[in-house]
């Protein structure tokens, strides 16, 4: 791909007519200088310009759709802008609200480690000792979207658990005796300048600027999705800036990506026309909203002879690709024991304590290997919840300063997410000491520990959950709200069950998916 510069903050004024916009431009609109009353007319709307928007709006351009996307911010971090995400919360001690997601053109990728993992098969699947899991469709309605994902993501060949044969030039992966761990693959988005990881705006904003039938909207913030008197489709969007501002927009079909968090928002809010908020008639809006958990140090990792792979503890750069090692356990496996997903990282080095040193000592002499050269690491992970109804946002009395009720997030996190997680690691720990290469001492036991060694990663998913049912979620199998006809969500808050997987890269391949049926719409 050639070089191109950063986004511009190049504005066009909107030419009116009757009053009512109908544009071909090519360059970013500041919201703030729309004329009060304002109605724009459009193909297609799309609220938020993060990767799940702008994936969208660079599949849409070939076609001769006309695509409005409406930014809440702009090209860069506005504290008065952010602060419209500022909420309350209750129950297991979370990230504040205003501080896991960023509000300006690229999202949360303006701040995310740019970590990439393909969801795997049983990620999709109706689990029956799992409560509430399953999306509408399996993986292969998907998958024919994960290598335009990659490279939108830009994180180089479509590699992962084919890693371990490129890996071979850097060092050996662990021969872990047959059973349910394995090592798996992560893969990094890096740039064309080989800086981690793309910013979706910044790489795509001149992209944007380019397309002759897109109007990219900056400091556009929705506050209503405005539903027909039937509640089946959608009038108008309301649009507000914080300059005060106020004008509306009038597509045939929209699209809300704005994150787990503001899509929520947005449609409970949206309650002037359906009382309980829009694809709410259920009471599901809000609910399952889920990150991944990511508790540091959850166990010591010893290796025998000291020889571990450098791309278990870091990135390593393979045939253009970026890897990183994890220990995942099988689908079968967790079939078998009724598992949810995890991905285990090796972390930094540590010094064993007298006990931790006679362990290994003892545990070497006993399996009759040499472990004068033993090193310990630290191992960190990602979970998967288990999807919880009772996690979930609400709307409150209190008011940003659009005037949009401000949210309430109570957090749950049941012990047994963690009780399975150990399951895993005793299954790692016994491996590797049937393969005599080394062992494992799990450090997190009560519920205090992991709490304590508690974070978090930022990846808002399920709280308008797809659903085949509309009484078990929002959005059906296209990602349409149930019952209204030219209404969509994007991104992964229509996840219903969330992996252990990195969301971003996923994400984008649904936003595809999505565009492929969206331009038959309009066929």
């Amino acid at each position: 791909m050639n070089k191109t510069s950063p986004v511009r903050a190049g504005y066009l004024k909107p030419r009116l007519s009757g009053g009512t916009e109908r544009h071909v431009l090519t360059a970013f609109i500041d919201a703030r200088t729309v004329p009060a009353g304002t109605t724009i007319d459009t193909d297609i709307a799309i609220v938020g310009g993060g990767p799940a928007g702008i994936s969208l709006a660079l599949a849409l351009a070939p076609t001769p759709l006309r695509v409005v996307m409406l930014e809440s911010g702009a090209f860069g971090f506005d504290g008065k802008t952010q602060d419209l995400y500022a909420g309350s919360e209750s129950g297991y001690p979370y990230l504040k609200l205003e501080s896991s997601r960023l509000r300006y053109l690229g999202g949360s990728s303006n701040h995310w480690g740019g970590w990439c993992r393909p969801l795997s098969e049983i990620d999709f699947e109706a689990r029956d000792w799992m409560p509430h899991s399953g999306w509408p469709f399996a993986r292969k309605e998907i998958a024919p979207y994960f290598k335009r994902a990659q490279s939108l993501v830009e994180a180089g060949p479509f590699v992962y658990d084919k890693g371990e044969t490129w890996a071979q030039s850097l060092g050996v992966p662990l021969t872990l005796a047959e059973g349910g761990v394995y090592t798996s693959w992560f893969q990094f988005s890096r740039t064309r300048d080989s800086v981690l990881p793309t910013h979706f705006g910044h790489r795509y904003g001149e992209d944007l600027r380019r397309i002759p039938r897109l109007a990219p909207y900056v400091h556009a913030n929705v506050t209503a999705l405005r539903l027909a008197p039937d509640a089946a489709s959608l009038e108008r969007i309301d649009v507000a800036t914080l300059s005060g501002k106020t004008f509306s927009v009038k597509p045939k079909l929209a699209v809300v990506a704005a994150g787990a968090i503001e899509n929520a928002r947005l449609l409970l809010a949206s309650n002037d026309v359906a009382a309980r908020g829009i694809g709410n008639e259920n009471d599901v809006v809000g609910r399952f909203f889920a990150d991944h958990a990511i508790p540091r140090d959850t166990a010591t990792l010893v290796i025998f002879d000291g020889q571990l792979a450098p791309f278990y503890t870091g990135n390593a750069i393979l045939k253009g690709a970026i890897l990183r090692a994890t220990f995942s356990p099988t689908e079968d496996y967790q079939r078998a024991r009724s598992l949810p997903g995890s991905l285990t990282t090796v972390e930094n080095e540590v010094k064993l304590d007298e006990l931790g040193q006679a362990a290994v000592a003892t545990t070497a002499n006993a399996l009759g290997v040499d472990a004068a050269n033993a090193k310990a690491f630290s191992m960190g992970c990602g979970l998967e919840l288990a999807p919880d109804p009772n996690r979930r946002l609400t709307l409150t009395g209190e008011r940003d300063a659009l005037g949009m009720p401000r949210l309430h997030l109570a957090m749950h996190v049941a012990d047994s997410n963690f009780a399975h997680y150990r399951e895993t690691m005793k299954e790692l720990g016994r491996q590797l000491l049937a393969a005599r290469i080394g062992m494992i001492r799990l450090n997190q036991q009560t519920h205090a520990d992991w709490q304590h060694v508690m974070d978090w990663g930022n990846h808002h998913m399920g709280t308008t959950r797809m659903s085949a049912d509309s009484k078990q979620g929002v959005v059906d199998a296209d990602c349409k709200v149930h019952g209204v006809a030219n209404l969509y969500v994007a991104g992964s808050s229509v996840f219903p069950t969330y992996g252990a997987s990195n969301p971003t890269m996923n994400l984008v391949a649904l936003a595809l998916r999505l565009a492929t049926h969206l331009r038959k719409q309009f066929a």
